[in-house]
C-alpha cells in the first residue's frame, strides 16, 4: 500500500534535490527544524497544509506542482495490483510491475503482502525512491 505521505515526502525531496539544495538551506528558508524536514521527506511525519506551503514556497515551487506531482504518481500506481490495494493471495510474491504516463514512470516490487518499492522517474531528471 502506499502512503500520501511518501509519495509528498519524494515530491519534496525530488524537489530540492533537483535545485541541488541542502536539507539545512530549504528548513532554514521555510522556517521547520531541519530534523522534521528530513522526516517529512522521509514519509515518516505529515506536513500540515500550512507547513507544506511553506516547504513549497522555500522550494520556489507551487504547492499546486507539487501536489500534481504527487497526483500524477498515485494516479498510476493505483491502476498496479497490489500498490494501492492488495494483492490476490493467488499471485506470486516478489511481483514486478509498472505503468508509464508522460514524463513519469512507477515501477513496483511486491516483496510480501506487507512490503513493497515503488519507484518514480520523472523526465525532467528526477528519481525518487519509496519503500513501504
Amino acid at each position: 500500500m502506499v502512503l500520501l505521505r511518501r509519495v509528498i515526502g519524494d515530491a519534496l525531496r525530488a524537489r530540492r534535490q533537483g535545485q541541488h539544495r541542502t536539507l539545512r538551506e530549504v528548513s532554514t528558508a521555510a522556517n521547520v527544524s531541519l530534523g522534521y524536514l528530513s522526516e517529512i521527506e522521509r514519509g515518516q511525519k505529515e506536513a500540515s497544509s500550512e507547513l507544506l506551503a511553506a516547504i513549497c514556497d522555500a522550494l520556489g515551487a507551487r504547492l499546486s506542482e507539487v501536489l500534481s506531482d504527487v497526483s500524477n504518481t498515485l494516479s498510476l500506481a493505483e491502476g498496479m495490483e497490489g500498490v494501492l490495494t492488495p494483492l490476490s493471495p493467488s499471485l506470486p510474491e516478489q511481483q514486478q510491475s509498472s505503468a508509464a504516463d508522460g514524463d513519469v514512470k512507477v515501477s513496483v516490487r511486491q516483496d510480501s503482502p506487507l512490503k513493497a518499492t515503488l519507484r518514480t522517474t520523472r523526465k525532467r531528471g528526477r528519481d525518487m525512491i519509496y519503500a513501504a
